[in-house]
């Protein structure tokens, strides 16, 4: 068996001759007009990548795993723990259901650099809209479905798209989300750019209107805000009658897609993402990251809305050749804490790459990890994580419970693929819990100062990445031309500023505390609340975990702690509370000046897991606050004010 080369090895290369080692990795993908120069730097601090060269990503992704010979291998299995559908799809039937939305879409004038919405729950077409949008080079933009409709309208009227594609609804535990009238009131609200709605129809789904034609009363005389006709559509009728389209040409600096990131309203930030640099790097990320090669099973539990979705369940899996899962349901309660290791048995499931915040929300309900014993989860060969801090704690329970690598790493919406991981696909370096270990080639990573100014290993600081990002990072933002360089770019002269804070170790390990804007400053001290909450999250009793700086009269700031307990846990609050109080004082020191703490039913998170800080702090502090647009369940928000009688002026939302 060839030896993989080391890490060392292959990250000096791509920092000492990048130009050489990107266009190396470039002859991964088929190309039209294959590239001859890597870079573009005409336009820096922006930069491009493959100037010149031409590819189709759909292309990538299908038609040449069917030209190859594999179209009888499984591209995709769909499993809805919601319904109980379980479907797969090989290369050939996918390639027949994308070229055939692509012809529906070219039947409803979308051309190369047209935008389509995309707005469906986690169901196959979201996946083919995805992919025939860029089989005809069509810019897709994908909106979590059921989001609400002022957001939906804001992401319409940045992106002018000419088409939404849609279902009847979605699924929640306990509850559906009819679609349909939260896309009319988008479309009221927006400025209509959009002439066509494609609806996908769940029939099958209990509680979901049965029939399009009986849950809407429009027609295609339905005209929003500036009296634009709007026709509507369902996908099985399109579908019936649509001619498959071709592949067509893009310059691998044409734009792929718009995502927004979480949190905007008024002003969206749409992150761009090209065609070239991002198969690129997805294709280079396979081999060398995850270490999944065709055939494989890689199954990434998150959302197709989100950058994770995107990059591991619809690109990068099919670029490589291998299988992707896409599954419809929760961690817990879609029926229980095992659905995760059922999947893994199921499917043969190589790679589960899922969100910390899903992690602790199995260990809640099953600690001692008894479900996972009732499934065979031998073929899981490594557990990635990213999305969220992984702490020691949740590392340990699942490394030493699972009996597989687990493995932390680090990344943005903004940069589309890992910074920072341990690379699987490489000589893989010794793991040390509380770090997603070292930089990614291509991504030159140093610790600054507030000025600027590298600081010394272990010292904690604002991480930057040195300018040029390697390929598939963001190549702007949509419809602002200075955006990206404002934003990102001019904070650090020379370095795209990650807004996260943390350190580098002696050995080059990287350890990232959490936002910049979550450090506290406590009479002083800055403290980060990853090292606050790393101390919590070591108590037997606590699940999760999440630190705050709020207000404080005396010393500016003071750190509050709010936690959930593990199911069957009892202890009485004053005496948790006492227990973790000491245990920050040992492991971080006096100088926490440590003495709130919370005890909560759940927290606070975005749809993604990542845990709302910010509106955490607001409440606390008595601030009004806009209730973020990606909360998962917004009476949390409520029970969390609830808590809050013993803090001065909790408030409700603006």
């Amino acid at each position: 068996m060839v030896k993989p080369p080391a890490y060392r090895e292959i990250y000096n290369e791509s920092a000492t001759n990048p130009a050489g080692f990107w266009l190396d990795a470039a002859s991964a993908i088929d190309w039209i007009t294959p590239p001859v120069t890597a870079l573009d730097e005409s336009n820096a601090p922006v930069y491009r990548w493959f100037p010149g060269a031409e590819l189709n990503t759909c292309f990538n992704a299908l038609d040449r795993h069917v030209l190859a010979g594999r179209g009888s291998t499984t591209a995709l299995i769909y499993d809805s723990a919601m319904t109980g559908v379980k479907k797969q799809f090989t290369y050939d039937q996918l390639l027949t259901e994308v070229s055939s939305f692509a012809g529906v879409l070219f039947a409803q004038g979308v051309t190369k650099g047209d935008r389509v919405i995309i707005y469906l729950p986690m169901i196959p077409e979201a996946l083919i809209a995805m992919l025939a949008c860029a089989r005809i080079g069509a810019v897709h933009s994908v909106v979590f479905g059921g989001f609400a409709a002022n957001e939906l309208a804001v992401r319409i009227d940045d992106a002018t798209p000419t088409v939404m594609v849609t279902a009847s609804g979605g699924l929640e535990p306990g509850r559906t989300v009819e679609y349909l009238p939260i896309v009319e009131k988008a479309l009221a609200l927006s400025h209509g750019s959009i002439r066509t709605v494609i609806v996908k129809e769940r029939r099958h789904v209990a509680g979901l209107a049965a029939d399009f034609a009986q849950t809407t009363a429009h027609d295609s005389t339905h005209s929003p805000a500036n009296d634009q006709p709007v026709t509507w559509v369902t996908w099985d009728d399109e579908m019936a009658r649509a001619s498959p389209s071709a592949p067509v040409a893009v310059a691998a600096t044409d734009p792929l897609y718009i995502l927004y990131t979480s949190g905007t309203t008024g002003n969206p930030k749409g992150i761009v993402r090209d065609n070239g640099g991002h198969a690129v790097a997805l294709a280079w990320s396979m081999k060398n990251i995850y270490n999944v090669h065709p055939g494989d099973v890689m199954w990434t539990a998150s959302d197709v809305g989100w950058v994770v979705g995107h990059s591991y369940i619809v690109y990068a899996p099919l670029l490589a050749g291998a299988t992707t899962v896409l599954y419809e349901g929760k961690p817990v309660g879609t029926p229980d804490a095992g659905v995760f290791w059922r999947i893994v048995e199921d499917y043969k499931v190589k790679v589960l790459f899922t969100a910390p915040t899903a992690l602790r929300a199995i260990r809640r309900v099953d600690p001692n990890l008894i479900e996972s014993a009732r499934y065979d989860v031998s073929s899981l060969e490594t557990l990635f994580l990213a999305g969220e801090r992984l702490d020691t704690e949740t590392y340990h329970w699942a490394n030493d419970g699972l009996h597989c690598p687990v493995v932390d790493h680090w990344w943005q919406t903004e940069t589309g693929w890992p910074i920072a991981a341990n690379l699987r696909g490489l000589a893989p370096l010794a793991i040390k819990p509380g770090s997603p270990t070292v930089p990614v080639p291509g991504y030159q990573i140093e610790v600054l100062n507030g000025k600027g100014v590298p600081v010394a290993a272990g010292k904690e600081g604002n991480i930057a990445i040195r300018l040029p990002m390697p390929p598939g990072t963001l190549a702007g933002l949509w419809g602002r031309a200075d955006g990206y360089e404002k934003s990102y770019l001019q904070v650090f002269p020379g370095h795209y500023a990650t807004g996260d804070s943390g350190f580098i170790d002696d050995d080059g390990y990287i350890f990232v505390m959490g936002r910049t804007d979550d450090v506290i400053n406590v009479a002083g001290h800055r403290l980060s609340t990853g090292q606050l909450e790393e101390a919590l999250a070591g108590h037997p009793a606590v699940a999760e975990c999440a630190v705050i700086g709020v207000k404080d009269e005396l010393k500016g700031q003071r750190a509050s702690g709010f936690v959930t307990l593990k199911a069957g846990v009892f202890i009485e609050n004053s005496v948790l509370c006492a227990e973790l109080i000491a245990l920050v004082r040992d492991k971080v020191g006096p100088v926490a000046s440590f003495r709130d703490v919370v005890v909560l039913e759940r927290l606070p998170k975005t749809r993604s897991g990542k845990i709302l800080r910010k509106t955490m702090r607001q409440i606390v502090d008595g601030e009004p606050f806009i209730v973020p647009p990606t909360i998962e369940d917004v009476t949390v928000l409520e029970d969390l004010t609830l808590a809050l009688v013993g803090h001065p002026g909790a408030m409700k939302p603006a």
